[in-house]
């Protein structure tokens, strides 16, 4: 199945793509969907209201999720480009729900910032709550998988040690616009998905997830050890290479560009790149 948030009536419908229309659930948002019992069966089986797929208001897949954990080098070839040694455990940090954006709503740049960039991420979504959940438990959290876009500003993620003030800024990550459940895609819970991101129409990351070192279930198992998971939280698996920070000479997102992430067989995000607007 692809499941989505739909923007509709002055709120936020869960829905499942049918075709060319998108089914009503009956919850408020997936995030909502995934936290009832029997939520894949449900989903299933929803005849209810529909909507046209064109046109359609995609919020983020999940809009509240109570945690968002990302995963820093992960990719063995962005690894490599940021001149570092493969690492024995995943480098996690997070972001909040305030920084969530639609799959076609603007990016917002802050004046603060002169190093802005990207990176293109598939992002797993637990449909079960797990603590230190193991091989087929972990496995069986994972509700599906969407696109993601870590977008960074390099210059305070790298003021000091901890990256957390370079990756949380508000109302700037894109995430969506479905999810989509292991089931539909090559390698179920270890999905093998081609990644492409590019920069008004310029390929800049070019990748397959099969050059993850830590595999959606390995998250699944390392990040519950730490903290539980819920349903609808997020864990952003990390970028490949091509990341504008890496490149000589450095290039980054200065407003008004269209950066496009896709991911075979779960979506796009198209967004533009705005100044931020005044609280």
């Amino acid at each position: 199945m692809k499941l989505a948030t739909l923007r509709v009536d002055g709120g936020t419908r869960a829905v499942k793509l049918d075709g060319d229309v998108l089914v009503d659930l009956g919850a408020p948002d997936v995030g909502a969907l995934l936290a009832e019992e029997g939520w894949a069966e449900r989903a299933a089986a929803a005849t209810g209201t529909t909507y046209p797929v064109q046109g359609a208001d995609f919020a983020p897949v999940v809009p509240r999720p109570s945690k968002v954990v990302c995963v820093g080098l992960n990719y063995r070839n962005h690894i490599q480009e940021m001149g570092r040694d493969l690492p024995e455990h995943p480098t996690l940090f997070a972001k909040f729900a305030d920084c969530l954006i639609g799959a076609n709503d603007d990016i917002q740049r802050p004046d603060e910032t002169e190093k802005f960039d990207w990176e293109a991420e598939l992002a797993v979504v637990v449909g079960a709550p797990v603590r230190r959940a193991r091989g087929e438990q972990a496995q069986k959290a994972i509700a599906g998988f969407t696109a993601l876009n870590d977008i960074t500003c390099r210059d305070w993620q790298f003021r000091t040690r901890e990256w957390l003030q370079g990756k949380m800024w508000d109302s700037s990550t894109p995430v969506g616009p479905c999810l989509v459940t292991p089931d539909e895609l090559p390698g179920g819970v270890r999905p093998v998905l081609d990644v492409r991101l590019t920069v008004d129409g310029e390929v800049m990351q070019s990748d397959s997830t099969g050059d993850l070192l830590f595999d959606p279930v390995d998250l699944v198992e390392y990040v519950s050890t730490i903290v539980r998971l819920n349903p609808g939280d997020i864990i952003a698996t990390g970028t490949p290479g091509g990341v504008g920070h890496a490149r000589r000479p450095e290039r980054y997102l200065l407003g008004g560009e269209t950066v496009v992430t896709e991911i075979q067989g779960i979506g796009r995000l198209e967004n533009k790149v705005v100044k931020e607007k005044s609280a």
